[in-house]
């Protein structure tokens, strides 16, 4: 097993870009990480390695600190990979305070690393190439603008508690007001905003939705249905090929909307973090 580290996500990209794309899918989170470091440089250099063995590309690894290390691989017994990343990555200056990646190449890590870990959130990625549209509620699907960002700025930040994302109400501000200002957030609209869904990370061939959120008090009347399918279809209208978006599998409510407008399960992400 060879372990290879990049300077940046353009050599990166050439090694990986193309065995990626053989689960564009289930690959989409690191390939949308890293297309979007070709355009933004972090501040923070980022991790960026590949494990091969004699029949090419095993496994792949990306971390922009201070988030977890995200790890994929096509392998269905990654083992080998996985130890030859961990120990190169004990002989090596980076910290990782986790990892996030398809449930049996996490598990793997988790276990090989050899820190205590504490679970975070076991999710479910889905796939969407044509909407089913629902009876759709009162109200009209609309772009976020700059007005809206005294209404969005705390709902991101509810997003963010109830995925268990630490932020502070200042950095949940800034998300929104990059996102709307990106054009990123888009609501859905009666007599006031009352549901919320974002388009992000966009790869080759698809794109993400996130970001969707539904104050209390508004749940429970389709709104959040209603934006998202608007959403998956504007962007298929858009070009995309696909659409894509995690969920929290300990949310019931949620996995039965999305599949009700058309999302279909590809696999499932676990994310573990390391303690001490």
């Amino acid at each position: 097993m060879r372990v290879t580290v990049y300077p940046d996500a353009g050599p990166f990209l050439d090694r990986a870009l193309a065995d990626l794309e053989r689960q564009e899918v289930a690959n989409g989170l690191m390939l949308g990480i890293c297309l979007g470091l070709q355009k933004a440089p972090p501040k923070t250099a980022p991790l960026l390695a590949t494990v091969e063995d004699d029949r090419g590309l095993a496994l792949a690894a990306v971390m922009t600190p201070p988030h977890r290390i995200v790890l994929a691989s096509h392998l269905d017994d990654p083992s080998e990979a996985v130890d030859a990343l961990a120990r190169w990555l004990a002989s090596s200056p980076w910290a990782i305070p986790g990892v996030l990646g398809p449930a049996h190449v996490a598990d793997a890590f988790a276990r090989r690393w050899g820190k205590p870990f504490t679970p975070g959130m076991y999710q479910r990625v889905y796939e969407l190439r044509e909407v089913i549209h629902p009876a759709y509620p009162p109200g009209a699907f609309r772009i976020a603008t700059p007005d809206d960002l005294a209404i969005v700025a705390p709902w991101v930040h509810a997003f963010q508690f109830d995925i268990g994302q630490a932020a502070t109400a200042e950095d949940s501000r800034e998300i929104a007001r990059q996102r709307i200002d990106e054009g990123g957030i888009y609501l859905w609209d009666h007599q006031g905003p009352v549901s919320m869904a974002a388009k992000t990370r966009p790869t080759r061939h698809g794109v993400a939705v996130n970001l969707v959120y539904t104050p209390p008090a508004a749940r429970r009347k389709g709104y959040a249905s209603a934006c998202v399918a608007r959403l998956s279809q504007l962007l298929l209208d858009q070009g995309y090929a696909f659409c894509t978006l995690f969920t929290d599998l300990a949310n019931p409510t949620s996995n039965h909307i999305y599949q009700d407008i058309g999302y279909v399960p590809v696999c499932d992400f676990n994310a573990y973090d390391f303690v001490g």
